[in-house]
Formats: C-alpha cells, structure tokens, sequence
C-alpha cells in the first residue's frame, strides 16, 4: 500500500552522518541486529498494544532518496558526496520479525527485530519509533477505554485536537484497539473503519431556534438520527427531539454536565415519552476514568476525543530502537548492550513467547539465543509471539492496508481475552505479567 511519496527524511540527522562515518571506515556493511522495546509501560499500565506495524512497512517500502531528497542532502552538506550516490539506490534488503499488530506487550518485549547490514538498518531507526511509539500510546489507551465501556460501542473523534496526518493514524489505533468508529473521513477512506458523525451546536445556532433544527436533521437524516440535546436545556432539548422524531428517535449525544447525572434524567425522560429504543450517547472530554465511572449509568455509546488521541498522558510509547547483537571483523557474532545507568539494555538475539496455562498468560518470557540463530522454536506450553514482516526487503503484504488493519483488530481481541483479572485494572500497578529472561535452548521444543 504504498503512497508513492517518500519517507526517507522522515529521520534524524544523526542517522545519516553516523552512515557517512561507516561508509568512510568500512562498518557499514556489518551484518547488525537492532531491537524495538520498551524499558516499562508509561504510567504504571499493565500492558502495552503494539500498533504502527501496517503503517511502518508501507513507509518503508516508500523510503527512497529521489532526486529532490539527494539535492537537499547534498546542498545542505549533510553527507558527502560517496554517500549521496549510495543512498540514490537504496533499498531496506534486510529482514524485520516482530509481535503482530495488536499483540500486548510488556517490558522489555523484543516488538520489532531489524536485521540488516549497519547502513539497512541503521536510517530506519527514526521512522520506525516515531510510528510505533505514537500508533502505541494510542492504542494501549484505546484498549484501556474499551475495557472501561464494557462492550457499550466507543467512537473515536479527536481529530481537531490532533495533527492532521496523526488524527488518522489514532483513528487506525484506536479501532485496532477496540473502538467501533472514527469521525475521521480518512481513515475511513484509507483504512476502511466504519465512520460517524451527524450534527454539532453550530447545527442547532445556526437555526432560529432548537426545533427547526431538530426538524431539518431529521428531515435529511431520518428519524433514526442522534440528535444533540444540550445546546439550551437539555430536559427541554429531549422534549423536543421526541415531539420531532416522534419514539422511534435513534439517539440523543450529551455533551455537557455531571453526565451519570444526567444520564439517568435523559433516560427516565425518554422512557416516560415512549423512546424506550433511543439510544443515549455521552461525549464531554472523556478518558478511562470517566468512562469507568459511567459503568453503572443508562448510556449505551461513548465518543471519545482528545483523551484517546493523545495517549491519555501518556502521547509516547516510550520505545527505543538499541543494537543488540553485531558481527565482528572476523565475522563472528557478537552480543552488545548499553549499560548506562537506568538505561541499560540486554544484549542478543530475543525469541519471545508467553506461557499461557488455562488460556491465561502468566509470563513473558524471552529466550536470549545466538544472534545466528533464526528459529522460531519456543519452549512448549507458550504462544510464540513473533512473525516475519519483511524478508529480504519485501514486505508481507498481508499486514497491510485494511486487511491488515482487520487482522490486528481481531488478534488483538484473542489477545487481550488471555489478560489474568488483575490485567485489566486502570489504577497503577506491576505488568499485568512479568518478563523472565533465558539463556540459550529450551529445555523442551513445541
């Protein structure tokens, strides 16, 4: 699925100077593995969903240096001129495996692996974090609001409190992730999610008064239309609708106000008109919390905008792109880790699997193996985790497009249904299950 337009300056400096250096001293063709993962889950969460990967392989295949990028790195002198000429043909060769979008991850979690010379791999690191970090936060809040609605329908539709090229990507997450639709036409078009939407205030202002309003939405849209109630008064605003719609009113949204309070006067009010099929719909600045809080209230649909759309505090991931392993000069292999303070990272090749006992997931566990080693044995009694999503350089297109966006969303419901209990709690707490790390074989292959 690719967008024709390139993504090769979607990175940092450093990325191409560090390249120009190995050009130069010959470690550019140096076989390297590096590693996508995460020290801890931002504020204390029990889990993590892995999101972007769809996205991330069509902005691969699409990052190449045509002519109006070389012309840039060339005028601006950022490389010389030896690698100007490399990167006029280059082309990610090397192989990435990673956890399926929409696969829980946890500390430590081996979410991508890039495998490629030093100079493949190396320019790939900003682009690569700058998707999965985002489409990540997004979805683990995403999955965290749908565990707080409890199967009452979440519609994403945050948008205008996002950048215009993120708005998309958060409505993809988030669907990924369990909402139900976006209010975002371009993700609709681009990924194929159901969309929604009908009417704001301005619709009822821009009328003389509530009634005509009410009156001409429902003339355009049907009697099965939402209509929005809290512009004026609400009680009246219900009154109206009903008298407009008559009892077969589709829905009324609330926008404002102590809204469990509020949910309870709108629903006794709608059953006492005989609207006892309209739908009550709550927006308002929602996150987990409010939701949760609504559990026991008459609602039966949320819209959710800037809360999910920024990571609900928490807009990053947090993930790191580190070189874990790196052939020698004599062409061995070599496990390398940074050990800055608070920082440091394991060396090697992970192969990732959970050990799922009664359909629940008790442990992360990560096999650190020879970084020759490309099986994908896991010790029996776990679920392996990780698949091939490029080989050679060609992408699977399998993960792609809205095939692929359908596939992560289904994963990631068989995945978050192996969560223990304590897994889907919202206050602050350990994750959901702990990282245990291996050395070397299983002691028994599946």
């Amino acid at each position: 699925m690719s967008s024709g337009r390139s993504t090769a300056l979607h990175t940092d400096r450093y990325e191409l100077t560090m390249l120009d250096a190995a050009l130069r001293d010959g470690t550019a063709s140096r076989r390297c593995v590096f590693e996508v993962f995460g020290r801890r889950l931002p504020g204390g969460r029990r889990f993590g969903v892995v999101a972007g990967t769809g996205r991330l392989l069509s902005l691969i295949r699409d990052f190449r240096f045509g002519p109006e990028e070389l012309r840039f790195l060339r005028d601006a002198r950022i490389v010389d001129a030896a690698t100007v000429a490399w990167l006029e043909t280059y082309r990610f060769s090397g192989v990435v495996t990673g956890y399926r979008e929409g696969e829980l991850y946890f500390p430590g979690s081996p979410i991508l692996t890039v495998e490629g010379t030093f100079a493949d791999a190396v320019i790939l690191e900003t682009l690569i974090l700058s998707v999965m970090n985002h489409d990540s936060a997004i979805a683990t809040a995403a999955a965290r609001m749908s565990i707080a609605a409890d199967g009452r329908p979440l519609a994403e539709m945050g948008s205008r409190r996002a950048g215009e090229e993120s708005a998309v990507a958060a409505a993809r997450a988030a669907y990924i992730a369990g909402f139900s639709a976006t209010s975002n036409l371009e993700a609709g078009r681009r990924w194929s999610i159901p969309t929604m939407g009908t009417a704001a205030h301005a619709w009822t202002l821009l009328h003389d008064d509530e009634e005509s309003a009410f009156r001409s939405q429902v003339d355009a849209m049907g009697p099965e239309t939402t209509l929005l109630v809290d512009t004026y008064d609400i009680a009246e605003g219900v009154r109206t609708a009903v008298r407009v719609a008559g009892p077969a009113l589709g829905g009324v949204r609330i926008d404002s106000g102590d809204l469990p309070t509020v949910a309870a006067a709108v629903r006794a009010q709608l059953d006492a008109l005989g609207a006892t099929g309209t739908k009550i719909t709550v927006t308002s600045d929602l996150d987990e919390y409010a939701i949760a809080a609504l559990a026991a209230s008459p609602v039966d649909a949320y819209g959710v905008g800037t809360s999910v759309v920024t990571g609900s505090g928490h807009p990053t991931a947090g993930m790191v792109y580190k070189l874990v392993a790196r052939e020698s000069a004599s062409g061995d292999w070599i496990p390398v880790a940074k050990a800055s303070t608070e920082k440091a990272s394991r060396g090697g090749r992970k192969r990732a699997g959970r050990v799922i006992e009664e359909g629940t997931a008790t442990t992360e566990l990560l096999r650190i193996v020879d970084a020759g080693d490309v099986s994908d044995t896991v010790p029996r009694g776990t679920r392996a985790l990780q698949v091939v999503l490029v080989d050679a350089g060609e992408t699977d297109a399998a993960f792609e497009g809205p095939r692929g966006v359908e596939g992560a969303r289904r994963h990631h419901a068989q995945v978050r249904a192996e969560l223990p209990l304590g897994g889907y709690g919202l206050s602050r707490s350990d994750p959901a299950i702990p990282t245990v790390y291996q050395e070397g074989a299983p002691p028994s292959e599946a």
